[in-house]
């Protein structure tokens, strides 16, 4: 090497030196920030020279050849430079300008390439020990001073075989990434919290936080050699896992709830003994209302839910351990509050408790009426002048009050059972359960289908029949046998009655009187009303009474016989098909009446 740079001469082969290797040199220099060839101390410039210039072989080689110098540099450089043993400039003074401790030489351009280089000179000796030592300083100068070490020298350029690779491209940021939380131990500056780091139980943090940040930064690096971005690290799925670790305490803590709850309500239900009163119950009176057909359980329940016993489950079992088996009616039931279910369940059977309102079969509802107002309290004739006003706001079928002539259109529609009725109801409230009643009845016995087959003209006339075999008859049994006579009186070959039924039950009604002796024959056929079946041929406008299940049965199927007259003892009904047989009968009658 000489106090001017790298010379022409061979291509060094030692592996410690710089300059090892086929370097490729094309003037270029080191990469920034690789390390300086000689210890890193900077080192001073030298002028570059268009006479070292490099030519490039097709190899890429820098004109090295086969490690030979190139003959033509060579020359140049004797001749300019003299032998390469000698020292040049051992004679001479070297120039220094002011203001620069290192001598400095004018650029030239073409130097190493299409570089411009400045380097410090200084004498290159070779190292005895080394093989190829005298060959380098044959070639470089040797035994001239090394300039290379000095503090203000730049380093010299770098063969590219070692010069340090370019730092990788920044990776290109994925199109929608999840942002990913910083740890707590990359800053500590504040106080993270646990959605910003610090370890919560549910957070996701584990002992394995260092294997997810390595697996982030693998990513990363694939990433910067090309690859496509991965999902977010495992932080998304810690996260995940940590609620569903939320969710399965949340199902198991539910699910042990709800075992817990069934297993002692089932304790409770098997072993345990049921909550109860004791005594009879305080000062305080409750009604309690049962319907038709409802069994213990649900008659229970009502009596909780009004106070009267503690639990559904002591009057069921009071229910089950009497012996008698008792079965509890539909009606109201005045009771006390705080009842044992024993006294509760002995004062339902007493009939003393029962608060009970009963239609019973036949009756017509000019009773009914007056009887509601004494039971709800009311004053007399309140329930009729509701029935007067308000019955086409009381649910009755279409077909009701066909006929203008009809008196009370609710006739025949308050239907005979025991019905619920205290203190505090609206006689409307009454009347409407009842009607309902006999609405549902009606439709169950379908009167609608049946009447034309029966010769009727309307679901209503199946009602009035049935009223007159209930007002009628003394006896249930003979109830078919009476609507035989209704029917055969209706028929226009009637040539007994000649269309009239003549019953003494329609005269009562009209007149609201209830007799035997309604007066003679000829009296009744001077009444002027729709009701006077001994003056109107047919049936009367509208039902005389509320019949019963019975007395429709028998409207429905009436009995096959030629009869038209009856009469009724006490024993026992005697039917005459005609008028001569009526009149022995009739005779019966009289005396039976008489007690003869």
């Amino acid at each position: 090497m000489t106090e001017y740079g790298r010379g022409p001469g061979s291509e060094p082969w030692h592996p410690d030196d710089p300059l090892y290797g086929d370097g490729g040199w094309s003037g270029q220099q080191a990469q920034v920030g690789q390390q300086a060839p000689y210890g890193g101390q900077p080192q001073q410039h030298y002028p570059e020279q268009q006479q070292y210039q490099q030519y490039a072989d097709g190899n890429g080689n820098g004109g090295w050849g086969n490690g030979q110098q190139d003959a033509y540099a060579q020359q140049q450089y004797q001749q300019e430079y003299g032998d390469p043993g000698q020292q040049p400039y051992a004679d001479q003074h070297q120039q220094h300008y002011p203001g620069h401790d290192q001598q400095h030489y004018g650029q030239a351009d073409g130097g190493w390439a299409n570089g411009s280089h400045q380097h410090a000179q200084g004498a290159y000796t070779p190292d005895p020990s080394d093989p190829y030592g005298q060959q380098q300083a044959a070639a470089y100068g040797g035994g001239q001073q090394d300039f290379y070490g000095t503090p203000d020298a730049y380093p010299p350029p770098e063969p590219p075989s070692r010069r340090a690779a370019e730092p990788a491209p920044a990776p290109t940021p994925p199109a929608a990434p999840e942002p990913e939380e910083q740890q707590a131990g990359e800053r500590t500056d504040w106080d993270p919290g646990p959605d910003q780091g610090e370890l919560a139980f549910f957070a996701g943090g584990s002992d394995d936080d260092d294997d997810e940040a390595e697996e982030r930064s693998g990513r990363s690096e694939r990433k910067g050699r090309g690859g496509k971005s991965g999902k977010t690290g495992k932080g998304g799925k810690k996260r995940r896992s940590g609620l569903a670790c939320l969710v399965v305490v949340v199902v198991l803590g539910g699910g042990f709830a709800g075992v817990s709850y069934f297993g002692y309500q089932f304790y409770q239900s098997r072993f345990a003994e049921a909550a109860d009163y004791e005594g009879s119950g305080t000062n305080e009176t409750v009604t309690i209302t049962v319907g038709k057909g409802e069994f213990g359980s649900v008659i229970g329940q009502k009596l909780k839910a009004a106070g009267v016993v503690e639990s559904v489950e002591a009057f069921t079992n009071a229910l089950a351990e009497d012996p008698s088996k008792p079965q509890i009616q539909a009606g109201v039931y005045l009771l006390k509050k705080e009842m044992s279910a024993k006294s509760a369940l002995a004062l339902m059977l007493d009939p003393k408790s029962q608060n009970n309102f009963t239609v019973p079969e036949g009756e017509r509802n000019n009773d009914v009426y007056a009887r509601i107002d004494k039971e709800l309290g009311l004053k007399k004739g309140t329930t009729k002048d509701v029935a007067e006003k308000e019955w086409s706001k009381l649910g009755l079928p279409e077909w009701a009050n066909d006929n203008e002539d009809v008196k009370d259109p609710l006739e025949g529609f308050l239907y005979p059972s025991t019905y619920p009725v205290a203190k505090g109801m609206k006689p409307e409230d009454v009347l409407k359960e009842m009607v309902d009643l006999a609405k549902a009845k009606y439709e169950q016995f379908d009167l609608e289908g049946k009447a034309k087959g029966l010769k009727l003209e309307s679901p209503l006339q199946v009602v009035t029949v049935a009223s007159l075999v209930q007002a009628e008859g003394d006896n249930r049994k003979d109830f078919r046998k009476i609507a035989r006579v209704v029917y055969n009186r209706l028929e226009p070959t009637n040539q007994e009655t000649f269309g009239l039924l003549d019953f003494d039950s329609t005269v009562n009604y009209l007149r609201g009187e209830s007799k035997l002796a309604t007066g003679s024959v000829d009296s009744l056929r001077q009444i002027d009303d729709p009701y006077n079946t001994y003056k109107i041929k047919g049936l009367p406008p509208g039902p005389i009474g509320n019949p019963g299940d019975e007395a429709i049965e028998g409207a429905l199927d009436p009995a096959k016989g030629g009869w038209y007259y009856f009469v009724s003892l006490k024993k026992e009904t005697l039917f005459a098909e005609t008028n001569e047989e009526q009149n022995r009968n009739r005779q019966k009658y009289l005396k039976e009446l008489n007690g003869q």
